[in-house]
């Protein structure tokens, strides 16, 4: 399977809610580098977020546009996210089921046909004004 096949099978395993399918194309030392804060390494820590995610929000993603380099070792895809949010996170704005569209840039990198890398970038303030608008 190619590196471009392993993303869009990511990506598919997440639009499935099928998170054992996708903690299974990572590397055990799987570095996250999330839009916020540090990045996390591990399979367990990505377990982690996953878990913390599915609890906050109900996204799917679509309108996939992939791009690969020649060896195909990494992988840069932009996509929309549409999702609820159904719980507060943190120190974000209270969560009331809002819903929100938002475009989203990743960055994922593959060695030994498993994922080692992936880095989400997104407009966190755009997402705030868009939850916030929605409140109450």
């Amino acid at each position: 399977m190619s590196g471009l096949e392993i993303v869009q099978m990511y990506y598919q395993c997440f639009n499935n809610q099928d998170w054992s399918g996708m903690l299974a194309l990572l590397h055990p030392h799987i570095r996250h580098e999330a839009n916020q804060g540090e990045a996390q390494i591990g399979i367990e820590a990505f377990r982690a977020f996953l878990n913390h995610m599915d609890e906050c929000y109900a996204e799917k993603l679509s309108d996939f546009t992939y791009f690969t380099e020649p060896s195909g070792q990494r992988v840069a895809v932009e996509f929309t996210v549409t999702g609820v949010y159904k719980k507060t996170d943190g120190d974000l704005p209270a969560a009331h089921g809002q819903t929100y569209v938002l475009p989203v840039g990743a960055f994922l990198e593959l060695a030994d046909d498993k994922i080692v890398r992936v880095t989400n970038y997104y407009n966190l303030p755009l997402w705030i004004r868009k939850v916030e608008m929605l409140e109450g």
